[in-house]
């Protein structure tokens, strides 16, 4: 009961998220997520009701998914053309950045090296959402992009290995060098193999299922949305990278999608919006989630469980000294441009898997309740909350604005309104029952909501009397005038495409609307609307 309690809440506050951001769509979505997260832990109630963080949870709910889904939209030939630059930014400059901040943690503010490895280290893992956060409305260079993705989905396993190494030698005192090495090398190529193997398995099964009259939409999708988590738990178990294993298994994923998309439109099209729906509702659920633990965190320090303040100084050297090894490091391997260096140093930012390795410590001989585990969280927390930032200011100077402006979204509601206003035209010169015209021309209103609260609510009592019950030859009067509309405005739209009025991509949106309705007018199951 609690658990689902705390699932609502964190749930509700997602949603509330969402809608916010759309509210005010200059203020990232990320931020909005932190906000009330710690809105949530300020409230003694929502405080009291949402569960302590459990970082395996969150690692094979939220985390395993996210990757997935992040695997899925990067294509195969792009990790084989940069396979030298993963190696590279992935491995070697997470090792690199590792090891020269732990040495000056060590020498400047005289932490343990095996502290400061095991602080250093959380920090490694970057994250590719979070970069899209810091630069939504903005245009990052392809080449930059590329390679600040493919370093996010390949250096979380980087991080976990070095921070398996650093938890060893704080409790033991022993840094086992060779021993780690090897154990990187068996978690990484064996991720690799066994999320590999598992996804082809996966995909063989679905394809050959898809291709035969036993084939069902519902449990298709079901073993999609299971497969992320089915992987890693047996990864964990073999003890290899669960985290490589589910992006290996996405990439392989990306190649099934190009070409079996017409084998079973339908189901396609449902597994798209499936996953739509949980990359926006799992990356909002991190930063609330981030947001709570923050303050629960200042609460314990207002309530006399006080830290060094020095932590604060800590992360900044953190952040400044992984700035500078990023700088560094692709101007001198990476041959970038100083700009295109800059753009790359600050690209590098951390949220969800270096919130999820600092709570992990919980589990590896660090009390949650400890003075080292809050100071661990508190360093993290900053550090992921500047790294958000300073490049959310910077990038607007940085970086050109999309093209997407007031001007495009007037030009996109003009084009709308005239499309729709020559569907509703045709309807309205068809000689058809004038209650089927009437309800016609209202549907086809709802496509630019010119329709009032007051007008659906008398449509929604309508619905529910004898009157809306149309015959056999209604309901075919119904279906060939939307069908008619439709094709009027799908003619518009191309007419307008070829003017070259607007960028095309903005055009097939609106296209891609007509036809989902389409869809909705034609298809035999589609029970509720009938």
């Amino acid at each position: 009961m609690e658990s689902a309690i705390s699932l609502i809440i964190l749930l509700f506050a997602v949603a509330i998220s969402i809608i916010v951001s759309n509210i005010i769509p200059k203020l990232s979505g990320t931020y909005i997520s932190l906000i009330l997260g710690i809105i949530l832990g300020l409230i003694p109630f929502t405080d009291s009701s949402v569960l302590a963080f459990n970082d395996k949870i969150f690692m094979l709910l939220v985390i395993a998914p996210l990757l997935f889904f992040e695997g899925q939209e990067t294509k195969t030939y792009i990790v084989r053309k940069k396979l030298k630059n993963i190696f590279s930014t992935a491995i070697f400059l997470a090792i690199i950045s590792a090891i020269t901040t732990t040495l000056i943690l060590h020498s400047v503010i005289g932490l343990s090296a095996s502290l400061a490895l095991i602080i250093v280290t959380i920090s490694v893992p970057t994250d590719a959402t979070a970069m899209g956060s810091v630069s939504d409305g903005l245009i990052i260079p392809d080449q930059i992009n590329t390679v600040l993705k493919m370093e996010s989905l390949f250096n979380d396993a980087t991080g976990i290995v070095l921070l398996q190494a650093a938890l060893i030698w704080f409790n033991t005192g022993h840094l086992a060098f060779s021993q780690n090495i090897s154990s990187f090398l068996i978690s990484a190529v064996g991720g690799v193999l066994f999320g590999g193997i598992m996804a082809l398995l996966f995909m063989i099964f679905r394809q050959s299922l898809v291709r035969t009259n036993y084939n069902s939409i519902n449990a298709q999708n079901l073993l999609y949305l299971m497969t992320p988590f089915i992987i890693y738990l047996l990864s964990e178990k073999l003890e290899v990278s669960g985290i490589i294993a589910v992006v290996t298994a996405g990439l392989i994923f990306n190649n099934e999608a190009r070409r079996s998309r017409f084998s079973a439109p339908r189901q396609f099209h449902t597994g798209v919006e499936l996953y739509n729906f949980l990359t926006e509702i799992l990356n909002s659920f991190v930063f609330v989630v981030l947001g709570i633990n923050l303050t629960r965190i200042a609460k314990q320090q207002l309530n006399g469980a006080k830290l060094p303040f020095n932590w604060f100084v800590i992360a900044i050297l953190i952040y400044i000294t992984s700035l500078l090894v990023r700088f560094i490091y692709s101007k001198l391997v990476s041959k970038f441009s100083t700009k295109q260096s800059i753009i790359f140093a600050f690209g590098g930012v951390h949220g969800s898997v270096t919130l999820a390795m600092a709570f992990s410590v919980i589990g590896s001989s660090i009390s949650s309740n400890s003075r080292t585990f809050n100071f661990i969280i508190l360093i993290e927390s900053t550090v992921i909350i500047m790294s958000m930032l300073v490049p959310t200011l910077l990038f607007k100077i940085l970086l050109p604005k999309d093209e997407f402006d007031n001007e495009s979204k007037v030009k996109i509601d003009n084009i709308r309104n005239n499309m729709v206003q020559l569907g509703i035209e045709h309807v309205q010169n068809m000689d058809i029952d004038e209650v089927v015209k009437q309800s016609v021309i209202y549907d086809l209103r709802d496509q630019i909501k010119n329709n009032k609260v007051s007008s659906f609510l008398k449509q929604w009592k309508f619905a529910g009397s004898q009157e809306a019950i149309f015959t056999p030859h209604q309901k075919l009067q119904e279906r060939r005038a939307l069908m008619e509309a439709f094709t009027c405005e799908t003619q518009y739209l191309y007419e307008i495409a070829l003017k070259h009025v607007i960028d095309s991509k903005y055009i097939y949106d609106l296209n891609s609307e007509v036809l989902l309705s389409e869809s909705l007018v034609l298809d035999p199951e589609n029970n509720l609307t009938e």
